[in-house]
């Protein structure tokens, strides 16, 4: 006698259920930009799902009525006054070239854009020191980005040789004599022309006792890695004027990011496009009325994943955003980041937590400037997409980027290129009559010096005082203003002396600049 087993009609039941949520745990290892709210080219579906609240509501809503007075305008876009000061590291003669070359030095770079920038500056410096001839230096992919650009797809490098022909030999590639001496050679074993062992910011007696050395013996010599191994300090003059010089002089990007930033400049110091004739006739007539008119601000919004991550801080996303920031911070830190011991308010009080677009949009409307200001975004993929920069786009309805400026056939050039598309938003934060960056990094200093090398306004935002007051969630509008205006009115590009081991591309002064 045969029998079938039956299977309870229960069992029978759960199973397409239990299948279902075998499947919902897969998802996320199957398509994990889906489910990621960290991916760094789209919002994901999850991200979309747990969409960012707004966090100060109540000071949000009271910004999107203020009106700014024309004399706080005026003075809000007024520009700096003389300090004192002038650039003259290019008027500052470094010892001429006379002494014949000691052999070749090469320098492998890695970073972004502006870490390699300083990078360059200090690879021209101990050239300099080891009277050596320069090889234009490489420049690594960036494993973050994956680009490859090289020097010359974003430095000007006739102009980079010519300005500098005064001061050290430079050479764009190689004898054939020397041809061997590459990226791979140095990758696929050890090598005696590399030094791999250069301090972090290593003197220069450092590099005459145990570069110079290898470089009289073999003709050349490669030093990998070289980020920040040059000393701020104890340096002779016209060793930190050279390096002001290869900063501020010397690197000038290539054409064609020069054209498509100056053609970003010019719409923003243009009204925006209007549909009809008497609506543009009444614009022309109110913006020819305004202080700011034809005037712009740069707004550098670093909110990327890891940073969000690594902060360890509260974005509003939820429940569901702290553990998805948690994982992705346990599995690219393994559990060292410091920040995690800590609690969203003790991290926001010390003034540890990035700003995020909506409280850097408050911290502007506070400032004095209002919905009728050109702002421009310089930043790469912002956390948590259009819907974490809504509130500041709120405040901005005139927030452009390169993208909202320019036609896909003008960004060909540059799209898909980190290196290039920072490169556009360097060039055109340095001509804009604000900048403003939301948290520190590697492209803040870099403009923070650049810009007071020029006398140009820069506003630091206190990130101390802007996360105490954010942690008080009853402060209204009038008092929060108040403190903000108080607690920025010395932070808005007034000129600041170096201190012992601070960089001299973020703090020019004395270094590069000389009392006026």
């Amino acid at each position: 006698m045969n029998y079938v087993r039956q299977i309870p009609t229960s069992r029978r039941m759960a199973w397409p259920l239990q299948m279902g949520g075998l499947l919902m745990l897969l998802l996320p290892s199957l398509f994990p930009s889906l489910f990621s709210p960290l991916s760094r080219s789209y919002p994901s579906v999850f991200s979309e799902w747990n969409a960012p609240r707004p966090m100060h509501s109540h000071l949000l809503n009271r910004a999107l009525q203020q009106q700014t007075s024309k004399p706080q305008e005026a003075e809000l876009w007024s520009p700096l006054p003389d300090q004192g000061w002038e650039a003259c590291a290019y008027k500052q003669e470094t010892q001429s070239l006379g002494r014949k070359s000691q052999g070749y030095i090469q320098v492998f770079l890695d970073g972004g854009l502006n870490q390699q920038r300083m990078g360059i500056c200090d690879a021209v410096a101990v050239a300099k020191i080891l009277n050596a001839t320069l090889v234009i230096p490489y420049l690594e992919v960036n494993p973050v980005w994956q680009d490859s650009s090289s020097f010359a797809d974003i430095f000007d490098v006739d102009h980079f040789i010519s300005v500098l022909s005064g001061d050290i030999s430079i050479v764009k590639e190689l004898p054939s004599d020397y041809s061997w001496s590459t990226r791979e050679y140095y990758a696929t074993g050890i090598r005696p022309t590399r030094i791999k062992t250069a301090p972090v910011h290593a003197s220069a007696s450092w590099y005459q006792e145990n570069v110079l050395p290898v470089m009289q013996s073999y003709g050349i010599v490669a030093i990998a890695p070289f980020s920040h191994r040059l000393a701020f300090d104890n340096q002779p003059s016209d060793i930190q004027h050279l390096r002001c010089k290869v900063n501020f002089h010397a690197l000038v990007f290539v054409p064609h990011v020069r054209r498509l930033g100056d053609a970003l400049v010019s719409r923003l110091r243009s009204p925006p496009g209007l549909n009809n004739a008497s609506s543009a006739t009444d614009f022309h007539n109110w913006e020819n009325d305004r202080a700011g008119a034809g005037k712009y601000v740069v707004l550098h919004l670093r909110f990327d994943k890891d940073m969000a991550a690594h902060s360890a801080c509260d974005f509003g996303g939820g429940k569901a955003e702290k553990l998805a920031l948690a994982k992705y911070r346990q599995v690219l830190w393994q559990g060292r980041v410091l920040n995690s011991q800590f609690t969203d308010e003790e991290l926001r009080g010390q003034g540890r937590c990035p700003l995020t677009p909506e409280e850097i949009g408050l911290l502007l409307s506070a400032l004095g400037f209002n919905n009728s200001t050109r702002l421009y975004l310089a930043s790469h993929k912002v956390y948590g997409g259009e819907a974490r920069i809504s509130a500041l786009r709120q405040l901005f309805p005139f927030m452009e980027d390169k993208k909202s400026l320019a036609s896909s056939h003008e960004l060909s050039e540059v799209e898909g290129k980190a290196s290039l598309l920072a490169a556009v938003d360097y060039y055109v934060s340095m001509q804009s009559d604000i900048f403003i960056s939301a948290s520190p990094g590697n492209m803040h200093n870099a403009l923070l010096g650049h810009r007071a090398y020029k006398n140009l306004k820069t506003v630091r935002p206190n990130m101390t005082l802007l996360g105490k007051l954010f942690l008080n969630k009853t402060i209204e509008w009038s008092e929060f203003q108040q403190a903000v205006q108080q607690g920025h009115k010395n932070r808005q590009g007034q000129m600041r002396i170096r201190k012992e081991k601070q960089s001299i591309y973020t703090y020019p002064a004395p270094d590069c600049m000389c009392k006026a």
